[in-house]
């Protein structure tokens, strides 16, 4: 098991120059293979994906330690010897902060931050923080007070000096509750009511969702790894303008919005937050209004990032929280965004196995993928049909003309005959006009990128 320590500087323009040391379980729970740890990384990964949550979090990470132990020190998680050394690097670089990309025990935690000169936080802690940053709406700043206050709970005993002002650093965005005198029950009646309220939260999203399956409108959703390039790929797809940034956790609130495929029919396609490895349980839980789009879609759009080192470490990763939410077996599309910043041979390589490539910044293979999401819808698929239609039937002629593809057009005195391929609900409503009812045939093709 190695430990990561680094000193980071916090740049968000607070008060004065905060610095923070890093202390990182880079290889807990090891497989034996070399530096690889069950979920994939190795310590470098590690070390870099932190080192990105710090500085979505507003600091500069400056300095690091390492340790290796066959097991973690049920007290400190550290040995003895390495407390002391973190405690020597916070001393002489006027650390504020240490960051463990571990969880912490509440004994370690309360230990921890007896034997060094300042506060300790560990990864749930961190990523918690940057959600309360980044909580824009009521129901994204509800589901991170009750993560926040779900994780404080069993950890209320020697919190005082965190606890007994509300700062502006790193960890120091709390949901509220920042008298020392908190007492558990206060915090578990909070509890109580946030949930109460994102039971309401959910109660509306299922009535949407029932008002929009009165109209055959599927949902598709993109998922992936954090600062995989979603809402970059969400905006150009639908026209939006929703926040994209190079920070882990840009996106904490589902964007719904119609989109138009190839063949006509509209959906819905959702933008959701970013997973990550290790994901917090109770931000799974807490999140889980939010994840209901993922649940309820027809179809996952699985954005990767096609330039990472990492990309098949992120994809397992992706694929628990899946199984978490109960939707590993939805359709699946692999699509490999960031194209753009790979060589030819390489993406030619990517496409030989049956991955959908695109750039969300160029706009390069969205067509593909828009051709790949008509192939995997399966309800209200797509129809071939013959159609005779009054001329005066200007209604009919229009909703033609809005929903299906035209494939031969011809006049028959007062009458228009077409040949026409639509989604089987619009030609159900013009049933009157066919001319072979009950003849049609599906025309929906599987493909390759799908994936059950």
């Amino acid at each position: 098991m190695d430990f990561t320590v680094r000193a980071a500087r916090e740049r968000s323009g607070q008060s004065g120059a905060r610095l923070a040391v890093l202390a990182q379980d880079t290889t807990a729970g090891k497989t034996g293979q070399g530096n690889r740890s069950v979920s994939g990384f190795g310590a470098e990964e590690s070390l870099e994906e932190f080192q990105e949550l710090v500085t979505s979090a507003g600091g500069e990470v400056s300095a690091q330690l390492m340790q290796r132990r066959p097991r973690p020190d049920p007290a400190t998680l550290v040995g003895a010897g390495k407390v002391e050394e973190i405690a020597g690097v916070a001393a002489s670089t006027d650390a504020d902060l240490v960051l463990f990309d571990h969880d912490l025990s509440p004994t370690q935690l309360r230990n921890l931050e007896a034997a060094l000169p300042c506060r300790v936080l560990d990864r749930t802690q961190l990523i918690l923080d940057i959600f309360a940053r980044h909580a824009r709406t009521r129901e994204g700043q509800l589901q991170v007070e009750l993560a926040q206050l779900e994780y404080l709970l069993p950890r209320l005993t020697g919190r005082g000096k965190t606890m007994s002002q509300l700062g502006g650093g790193i960890g120091t965005r709390g949901p509220g509750e920042t008298q020392l005198e908190t007492d558990r029950r206060r915090i578990q009646r909070r509890i109580d009511q946030l949930k109460l309220d994102l039971e309401g939260v959910r109660r509306v999203r299922r009535q949407q969702r029932q008002r929009r399956e009165a109209v055959p409108v599927p949902t598709v959703a993109l998922v992936g790894y954090t600062n995989a390039g979603k809402s970059t790929l969400f905006n150009s797809l639908t026209g939006a303008q929703v926040l994209q940034s190079a920070r882990m956790f840009a996106t904490l609130d589902p964007k719904l919005r119609a989109i138009e495929l190839p063949s006509k029919r509209k959906v819905l396609l959702s933008d959701t937050v970013g997973f990550i490895r290790n994901l917090p349980h109770t931000l799974v839980t807490s999140f889980r209004a939010t994840l209901e789009e993922v649940e309820q879609a027809e179809v996952l759009l699985h954005v990767r990032d096609a330039a990472s080192h990492y990309s098949d470490e992120q994809k397992t990763q992706v694929e628990k929280v899946l199984g978490e939410l109960e939707a590993l077996k939805k359709p699946r599309i692999e699509v490999l965004n960031k194209i753009d910043l790979l060589s030819a041979e390489v993406q030619e390589h990517f496409r030989a196995r049956g991955e959908v490539l695109v750039s969300a910044r160029t706009g390069e293979g969205l067509d593909a993928l828009l051709e790949a999401i008509d192939r995997a819808l399966h309800s209200d698929p797509i129809l071939d049909a013959e159609l005779r239609i009054p001329q005066n039937e200007g209604a009919a002629l229009a909703a033609v003309d809005a929903g299906m593809i035209v494939h031969a057009r011809e006049y028959e005195g007062n009458l228009v005959h077409l040949r026409v391929s639509g989604p089987s609900s619009l030609i159900g409503r013009l049933r009157a006009y066919r001319v072979h009812p009950g003849r049609e045939q599906s025309n929906n093709l599987t493909h390759e990128d799908v994936h059950e």
